[in-house]
């Protein structure tokens, strides 16, 4: 059974720079905690990462997956689908980056399905962890930058 989850947070930066952070996913291992690899596996005509392959921490082990990437939207939304991964059949999801005065508000969507049941309160509790950690984690390096 899926589970969807979304949250937002406001970033003082423009909507622009939020994106360009996003996407440059190759960087994520130098700010986004729980990410130990990220392998582009295919770009598209803009140079961007199509298909990415990660490995990540999760449960207290390692995990691997591959996204691909949807840019139909860009730059107002970067959008993702699981094309594999070793104990997720869905990790789909997206960022919307909307301006809001002077800074933007990013709303961090999330659906995941794992392949092994696991206790509902764990799984609660590591999706809360995976969103919040995304959007504050992506709010720092942003703002570090900006």
């Amino acid at each position: 059974m899926s589970e969807y989850t979304s949250e937002h947070l406001r970033v003082a930066a423009t909507p622009q720079d939020c994106f360009a952070v996003a996407v440059a996913l190759e960087l994520y291992p130098e700010w986004v905690a729980d990410l130990k690899q990220v392998s582009i596996e295919s770009r598209d005509e803009q140079d961007r990462p199509l298909e990415v392959s990660f490995r990540a921490a999760a449960f207290g082990r390692s995990t691997n997956y591959s996204l691909r990437y949807d840019y139909s939207e860009a730059p107002v939304v970067l959008a993702w689908k699981q094309i594999s991964g070793d104990i997720t059949s869905k990790l789909d999801g997206s960022y919307r980056f909307s301006a809001d005065g002077d800074g933007t508000d990013v709303t961090y969507e999330l659906t995941v399905e794992l392949k092994v049941p696991i206790p509902g309160f764990i799984k609660s509790r590591a999706q809360s962890r995976i969103q919040t950690t995304a959007l504050r984690e992506l709010r720092a390096r942003v703002e570090s930058q900006s």
